[in-house]
């Protein structure tokens, strides 16, 4: 056939998420691991970079299940819900030789044990799911679905690897299907484009029909497998395989924003001329003039065109010899080069560069033991460029003093406002090299029906960084001055100030340690049992000078004094820190069980069950890099306006003798957290090809992050304690939550060119831990206003994890106020998916003969629909923390007015939340809003066009919100804010890309 008639795909889609994560071994970043994100029969697929991330984004927001896969790693799978701002995940693979896999699978029917519940983002697997040898890789099992293709007498898609499965598809085995010796090796070339002529405008937030940038996102891939022969020297070589992606992207967005007016410019009589601050004036030329009328909430919006090149590949080299040992070993490279506008039109760019190498060795001892044993090596080097940088020294020339003026830091300070003005500012430089070498060993032994898994690993990081955390510093303007906070800029009054530059180099090393048994226990065709224990220990972070500072505290946070970690003594306790100024928290043992019954054999019906502990032993590089930025190393501190200590644009970064210089302090008792994870399910088999799951998850979060403000008081108290600390965040390990999930699944198996699925889950999660996101101050702003108003979410979260956006709490003598709705907590989530395959007979023909049959056969299409209750939101009133600098953490007043019921124009009644009295905190609770409501539907179309016996053509389309449909991601909920009430963004409106690749 010589044409191809492209069918138009009929979708309606919103809500569109990113979908982001880690892909790890024994610490370090994994490049080159495919990443498959899983609806039912929908399939997006993915490849890690040099770091090991891979990114979605624009995945369908709902329940999803991601499967890792790498040759020499066992797979790994996950459900995770997927949402606006999700947390990234987290992923550790193992290294498990092919033979490994197959050798021990023994025959005859078995129930296959479920491994114990997944982690709330568990730090790594363990054993008991990544080394079972019954679990076959999947590229050799023959799914479900394939056979049930064979019985309809349909080619089904997926049953010969056809193209519509992934873009990324390749042969399934070296010699498939290929006669002769020209069989030996395989490969192909592919091209994946995406262009603004298929794709709609970005979603305009102010109604503004603003231009559409031209622009295009394509990608290039390479691939090359076989054996490794050089005639007359090497004639029985390894197998080798080689990857190269070429990736040159430009994507639109829309950035809009309210900027100052020619009549606010000018003082609007308010301010004498004579009295507008220099230094604001200086600051204002930054601002573009409004560029339409006629709103309060926005008056500016312009198109912004970012643009990223990359560079990678991937290599993999596999040599048996004799018939017990095999080595094999991969080396990856990624270059990536972006630049990134901002609506103030300074272009920042970056640069990464990075490789990763590993050598393993497996053997044989006989026929039922195996070993492997590893080494991986990792490097990764980031450059940051600002605008500003070398290029114009703003604060000097505008007279602002006390930040950091050296040539790599020029740039504005950052400024905020609480009525909704666009904030001022700009990227921070940074020279960033992180370096990662680890050593692992596992050995199976296979006995009876037993497959024991003993192993353990050994990863050494260093994290090396020449950046400052806050250098130029940054202002904030909520109107206490004057009553209007453009005012109080024009006047050149803040309200606070932050600041932390001084220590910019920074040698971080810590060292993680593991060790895990399991055993999966098959103690007969109707049971499998699946038991292990896991120990890991990440030891705190230490900084190779010991360039570390915490606050040694008196009981009841009646005095602090820093500590360094070169001088570790107390001045105030006496107690001696260690050089990580942290205890060590050793005690990580993770116990897990999985249980697999057949109660009645022969039978469909199926009980799943399982526990497992696990502990989060990544939350210590955040805390490090806090503590090195600090006083005395450095100059930190985050200060409000006072009569003892006034502050003004030009003079605005002094020490208060009121407020620490230190913002940040943890306790030196600080234990990692952990969350326990429990699940119960039971399937079984209907008629018409129909089968039902149910699923009981829960999940209980022991020991999360909390952060509070010691000795602080609600704005107007009095101040009992006038010699007492404030200014600083405290962290420690109370926290707690708690998640249970209830999931109802009916499923029609492959049958006749359809499948399908139908998924509802209701959930209900709490918490009080501070580093599960939200709303408020941010540990990474200081006093930046803006705070963190980012929902995440995910099916199994993190109950004590990393906390770089953590949340203060408003009452430091109440934090169970702040127990409440989680983030992530999304009460109702259904998701139908549907594919339909036009298939083959078994004749070559399809349903319809001549020309029609061969027009319509073997074509797949699928599509999802996701509808979802919104995601919990905080109400926020941007007002200091009485006696600190720090703004975000204060929530008002509830009026009890309607709050759904808004004005026109406004999707939350602004009348529903009042500032509180003088003295008292406010009411409104935290996540007591709800967010948009979720609703998708997303759709792609395939087909492998068979050349001939050596080439095939795969031909994908893959529509985002075909149908342009407007999906929100959050409200604003800044009480004083102009824009409280509207959508803070849209997700991507509709996008067509187009994958072709050539297998041979």
């Amino acid at each position: 056939m010589k044409w191809l008639a492209v069918l138009i795909l009929f979708v309606a889609s919103t809500l569109a998420s990113e979908q982001s994560g880690q892909v790890l071994f024994s610490g370090l970043p994994v490049p080159g691991v495919t990443v498959t994100a899983t609806q039912g029969k929908t399939k997006l697929v993915n490849v890690t970079d040099l770091q090991g991330f891979y990114h979605f984004a624009d995945l369908p927001a709902g329940v999803w299940t991601l499967t890792t896969e790498m040759t020499g790693f066992s797979p790994m799978t996950r459900e995770v819900t997927v949402a606006p701002n999700a947390p990234a995940e987290k992923w550790e693979m193992k290294l498990l030789p092919l033979e490994q896999i197959t050798a021990a699978i023994p025959m005859g029917t078995h129930v296959a044990a479920p491994t114990p519940p997944p982690t709330v983002t568990p730090p790594k697997e363990s054993a008991p799911k990544e080394a079972s040898p019954k679990e076959a890789s999947p590229r050799q099992a023959k799914t479900e679905e394939e056979s049930a293709g064979s019985s309809d007498g349909f080619l089904i898609n997926g049953s010969t690897n056809n193209g519509a499965a992934s873009p990324f598809s390749q042969f399934p085995a070296f010699g498939n299907n290929r006669s002769g010796r020209r069989g030996l090796y395989n490969g192909s070339l592919g091209i994946i484009g995406d262009d603004s002529a298929l794709d709609a405008r970005s979603f305009s937030l102010t109604g503004q029909d603003t231009p559409k940038p031209s622009y295009s996102r394509i990608t290039g891939v390479a691939t090359l497998g076989g054996p490794l022969k050089i005639p007359h020297l090497l004639k029985t070589g390894p197998v080798f395989f080689i990857g190269y992606q070429w990736t040159r992207n430009r994507s639109a967005s829309t950035a809009d924003g309210l900027v100052p007016t020619l009549e606010q410019r000018s003082g609007l009589g308010l301010v004498p001329t004579s009295r507008i601050s220099p230094q604001a004036l200086a600051l204002l030329s930054f601002y573009p003039l409004p560029n339409f009328a006629g709103s309060t909430r926005y008056n500016y919006q312009v198109p912004l065109l970012n643009a990223t090149n990359q560079d990678a590949m991937q290599a993999r080299l596999n040599k048996t010899i004799g018939q017990r040992n095999q080595i094999y070993g991969r080396f990856a490279f990624q270059d990536t080069r972006s630049s990134n506008p901002s609506l103030f039109n300074f272009l920042d760019t970056s640069a990464l560069l990075g490789l990763t190498a590993d050598a393993n060795w497996s053997h044989r001892f006989g026929s039922h033991v195996f070993t492997t044993m590893g080494y991986q090596f990792s490097r990764l080097s980031t450059h940051n460029t600002p605008y500003f940088e070398n290029r114009e020294n703003v604060s000097g020339n505008a007279g602002i003093s006390g930040n950091n003026q050296s040539a790599i830091n020029w740039g504005p300070p950052s400024l905020s406002f609480s009525s909704g003005i666009t904030g001022l500012s700009d990227g921070l430089p940074a020279s960033n090299h992180n370096q990662t070498g680890a050593l692992s060993d596992s050995t199976l032994w296979v006995h009876g029906r037993h497959n024991i898994h003993i192993g353990g690993d050994f990863t050494r990081q260093q994290f090396n960084y020449l950046a400052q955390q806050n250098p130029r510093g940054s202002f904030s303007f909520t109107g206490a001055a004057a009553g209007s906070d453009f005012t109080d800029f024009l006047l050149g009054i803040p309200d606070t100030s932050a600041i932390a530059f001084g220590n910019a180099d920074k040698y971080f090393r810590d060292s993680i340690y593991d060790a895990y048994v399991a055993d999966d226990w098959r103690v007969s065709p109707e049971l499998t049992l699946n038991l292990g224990v896991r120990w890991e220990y990440s030891s705190p972070i230490s900084e190779l000078y010991g360039r570390l500072v915490n606050l040694d505290i008196a009981p009841g946070f009646s005095a602090v004094a820093p500590v360094v970690a070169n001088a570790p003594l107390g001045s105030l306790t006496g107690l001696h820190y260690p050089s990580s100024l942290v205890h060590p928290d050793k005690r990580g043992a993770e116990p897990r069980l999985g249980v697999a019954w057949r109660p009645l054999s022969g039978s469909s019906l199926l009980v799943r069950a399982g526990y497992g502990v696990y502990y989060n032993t990544s939350v210590y590089q955040n805390i490090a890099a806090q503590m090195a930025q600090q006083a005395p190393l450095s100059k930190s501190l985050s200060v409000s306006n006072s009569a003892a200590n006034p502050l003004t644009l030009a003079n605005g970064f002094n020490v208060s003798p009121t407020t620490t210089a230190d913002t940040f302090a943890i306790d030196p008792n600080f234990r990692i957290g952990y969350a326990q994870t429990w699940q119960l399910s039971v399937q079984r088999d209907l008629p018409g090809s129909l089968q039902l799951v149910s699923t009981y998850l829960g999940i209980k979060g022991t020991r999360g992050m909390q952060e509070f403000l010691p000795n602080t008081s609600p704005t107007g108290a009095v101040n009992t304690c006038l010699t007492c600390p404030r200014g600083f965040v405290y962290l420690d390990s109370n926290g707690n939550s708690t998640r249970e999930a209830g999931q109802i699944q009916l499923r029609r198996r492959l049958h006749s060119g359809i499948t399908a699925t139908l998924q509802y889950v209701y959930s209900k999660s709490i918490d009080d831990d501070s580093s599960l996101g939200g709303q408020g101050f941010s540990l990474t702003q200081s006093a930046s206003g803006s705070g963190n108003g980012s929902p995440s979410s995910s099916l199994a979260p993190p109950s004590a994890t990393s906390a770089p956006n953590a949340v203060v709490a408003q009452n430091w003598l109440d934090l169970s106020a702040e127990r409440s709705r989680s983030n992530f907590d999304q009460r109702h989530l259904l998701n139908a998916q549907l594919q339909y395959t036009t298939g083959m007979g078994l004749a070559g023909g399809s349903l319809f003969s001549g020309w029609r049959g061969t027009l319509l056969k073997e074509w797949t299409f699928a599509t999802l629909i996701t509808v979802g209750s919104g995601l919990p939101e905080t109400p926020i009133l941007p007002s200091p923390v009485n006696g600190t600098g720090i703004i975000g953490s204060l929530r008002p007043d509830y009026t009890g007015a309607a709050l759904y019921s808004a004005p026109s124009g406004l999707f939350l009644n602004p009348a529903a939340y009042v500032a509180p009295l003088p003295g008292q905190w406010g009411t409104a609770g935290r996540n007591t809003i709800n967010g948009p409501a979720q609703f998708s539907l997303n759709a792609s179309l395939g087909r492998t066009f068979r050349l001939n016996d050596r080439f095939n053509l795969d031909f994908r389309a893959d529509s985002a919100n075909a149908l342009n449909h407007v999906a929100f991601t959050s409200w604003n909920t800044t009480v004083t804010n102009s824009q409280f009430g509207l959508p803070t963004s849209a997700n991507s409106m509709r996008s067509i890309q187009t994958t072709l690749r050539l297998r041979f």
